[in-house]
């Protein structure tokens, strides 16, 4: 009787998280080493957790004693022999927590030991999880803004939180990427920050007539996308490997295989994700930011469920409650610095408990002191080697973040829209570029405020969106102006 052959039907399934990639895959030893010896044995437990352990089950000796047709028998002569039960990993492991060590040895527990027999999908996406947990900053993202667009008028959209359902959200997501590409979904939430982060691992279409992938695409770094959404925020992150690691690894395929690159991968995820959680008479839509950054934290200052971008720069004076009143006052910025007035305001309160009569006298005695008061404060504020002039610039269009900014960002790229000198006409160069320029470091806004502290730049000419009170890290400027398109 001839052997039937083996027919591959595509099919548009999302990958299943316990599909196991080979623990001798060379990749799995670069991805476990991210972490450290703790957060991989911290890994270890969570996994064998009584109710964690069906999904994630370690290679244990046969029940009726005999050795695995597998493995040949030979299971004596490994260097980790497997445990005849779950509390026998479990001891193992916290042998390894007791006694020093490097986590090298770890690692090869994990692969050549308890889970010899592969690593699962939903096991990698936790490795890369708790390596983002790890490492906040390890990654690029870009904030965008999800609004509700207005039945009435296609044109008008206003941003609103929508309700989301994890399951019904994931099986919503995995019907609009299916046609064009297959992917696996893993949703957790951030130990170390309020998020709920997705990640998407994607793969070739299942349409494509491609010889079967190597092993080695199921670890490929590129080819993952993460999406942050914040608690309560109309708000959410998007991030994925950085150009030059996507271009290194699609150059290692064979050009068949190459349907998409990272960012067109990228851009199919976040289209989906407003599609995803539109319902028949809530419809949404993205808009962009220009707000990107490798801080997570600094994302959830700007565009968080907080304060978003109203209250960065000069504004924040409010929002750190270090003077009382509002941006309506109409007294002048330059009456009273934040620290006297805090002083003058706690002075007043003791007089009218003490029952002091309010006296020409007294008023003259504390106008007085309220000078000096506010004399000591700016002499206390002031750097060394600033004047009193720049010294109040930079309080007025700085605020209260000091030399250290509380959202820090950075990148700051500028694309400067003024046409060219030359007698050019205006319409020949109204939309080139003429000139980019990007500021980079950890901490951008704050060496623009270090700069404007020495006196190399004027704080009291600079625009808003230089200063970080826009709370914008991409800004197209003309004449001065920022003429870009982004929402907040």
């Amino acid at each position: 009787m001839a052997r039937s052959k083996a027919i591959r039907a595509p099919t548009t399934a999302s990958l299943p998280s316990n599909l196991r990639i080979p623990s001798s895959t060379p990749s799995l030893v670069k991805t476990f080493g991210k972490l450290t010896r703790q957060a991989l044995l911290d890994l270890v437990f969570q996994w064998l957790e009584d109710g964690n352990v069906q999904h994630f089950p370690p290679y244990l000796q046969a029940n009726e004693g005999g050795q695995r047709e597998e493995e040949g028998g030979d299971d004596g002569l490994r260097p980790y022999p497997a445990e005849r039960t779950i509390n026998g990993v479990r001891n193992a492991y916290q042998e390894l927590q007791f006694r020093k060590g490097g986590k090298r040895e770890v690692i090869d527990r994990i692969l050549e030991g308890d889970w010899r027999h592969g690593i699962t999908l939903r096991q990698l996406a936790m490795v890369d999880l708790r390596y983002m947990d790890d490492h906040p900053s390890g990654l690029r993202w870009t904030a965008l803004e999800l609004a509700r667009i207005d039945n009435s008028s296609s044109n008008e959209s206003s941003a609103c939180i929508p309700r989301v359902h994890a399951s019904t959200f994931l099986s919503s997501l995995q019907q609009q990427i299916s046609p064009l590409v297959k992917a696996h979904y893993h949703l957790a939430r951030s130990t170390s920050l309020p998020l709920t982060v997705l990640r998407v691992f994607v793969t070739t279409s299942p349409y494509q007539i491609a010889p079967r992938r190597s092993v080695e695409s199921l670890t490929d770094s590129s080819r993952t996308i993460y999406v942050a959404f914040p608690d309560s925020c109309p708000f959410f992150y998007t991030s994925m490997a950085s150009p030059q690691t996507a271009s290194k690894a699609s150059s290692a395929l064979p050009n068949s295989l190459v349907a998409t690159d990272a960012r067109s991968l990228q851009r199919l995820v976040r289209d989906a994700i407003p599609k995803a959680l539109s319902l028949p008479h809530q419809r949404y839509t993205v808009k962009p930011t220009s707000l990107t950054a490798k801080s997570l934290e600094a994302l959830l200052a700007l565009r968080g469920p907080g304060r978003f971008n109203h209250a960065n720069g000069a504004f924040s004076i409010f929002a750190d409650a270090a003077l009382e009143g509002s941006p309506l006052d109409p007294r002048p910025s330059n009456t009273v610095s934040p620290e006297e007035h805090n002083r003058h305001s706690a002075s007043v309160r003791s007089r009218d408990l003490a029952g002091k009569e309010n006296t020409a006298t007294d008023a003259k005695e504390a106008t007085l002191e309220n000078g000096r008061a506010s004399k000591r404060s700016l002499a206390d504020s002031k750097e060394p080697g600033t004047s009193k002039k720049r010294t109040l610039a930079l309080q007025s269009r700085f605020g209260t973040s000091g030399t250290l900014s509380s959202a820090p960002l950075d990148r700051l790229d500028v694309r400067l829209l003024d046409a060219l000198p030359g007698g050019a006409k205006p319409t020949e160069h109204a939309q080139q570029t003429t000139v980019s320029l990007a500021f980079a470091g950890t901490d951008v806004f704050g060496g623009i405020r270090k700069l404007a502290e020495l006196g190399v730049i004027d704080a009291e000419r600079m625009p808003s969106w230089i200063t970080g009170e826009e709370g914008v890290s991409v800004v197209a400027v003309r004449e001065g102006r920022r003429v870009s398109k982004a929402g907040r």
